[in-house]
């Protein structure tokens, strides 16, 4: 099992009595309004963990799935996830989800931030991408502020809710994330 840790938050590998606190956004249609999933019902909370766990069980690993524990208060804030996309190549994507009583205060950053550090320093990937939904401000802010680069839009990408969405592409290089600024506290924590 995996564990990173960042200041405030604690990204670990899913557990089955997680599903509650994962169904308590993800049933809420304003974290969903940008994504091909949700809101869920509880069947759909308990299957996506159900699968989670499953696909860490997989040899090779191609999918880690993590919940984001605030350290202060043992609150599950969101969770964040890296897919090993092509395996031969190096290549990942990662995704983060916030509960919307923790939007603003920057977990979703942290997240990210602990997902690349993850991917580039503890996989070893050579390159990592990252959509979003064009109207999704707030997560492309994200993917700016973590240092990942614009790379384009795909249009009509995505199915989502009865229509096509476009999502904008951004990336990250090895070498772009060995650049940037790492700030590591005398534990080793990535902050």
């Amino acid at each position: 099992m995996y564990s990173i840790q960042g200041e405030r938050i604690l990204l670990r590998d899913i557990q089955k009595g997680d599903w509650p606190s994962i169904h308590a956004y993800a049933s809420q249609p304003i974290v969903s309004q940008y994504q091909a999933w949700g809101p869920n019902k509880e069947e759909d909370s308990l299957a996506f963990v159900e699968l989670a766990i499953k696909d860490a069980k997989k040899s090779p690993r191609t999918r880690y799935l993590f919940v984001a524990v605030e350290q202060t208060y043992g609150n599950v804030v969101g969770a964040g996830e890296l897919n090993i996309t092509n395996l031969a190549h190096m290549n990942g994507e990662i995704g983060y989800v916030v509960h919307p009583d923790f939007w603003g205060k920057g977990y979703g950053t942290e997240v990210a931030k602990l997902l690349l550090h993850f991917a580039f320093e503890t996989i070893k990937l050579h390159r990592i991408s990252a959509t979003c939904d064009p109207r999704n401000y707030a997560s492309e802010s994200i993917l700016k502020k973590v240092g990942m680069i614009y790379e384009g839009r795909l249009r009509e990408d995505m199915q989502i809710k009865g229509g096509r969405r476009d999502s904008l592409l951004y990336g990250m290089l090895q070498r772009e994330w060995n650049k940037t600024i790492h700030i590591v506290d005398a534990k080793g924590s990535y902050l």
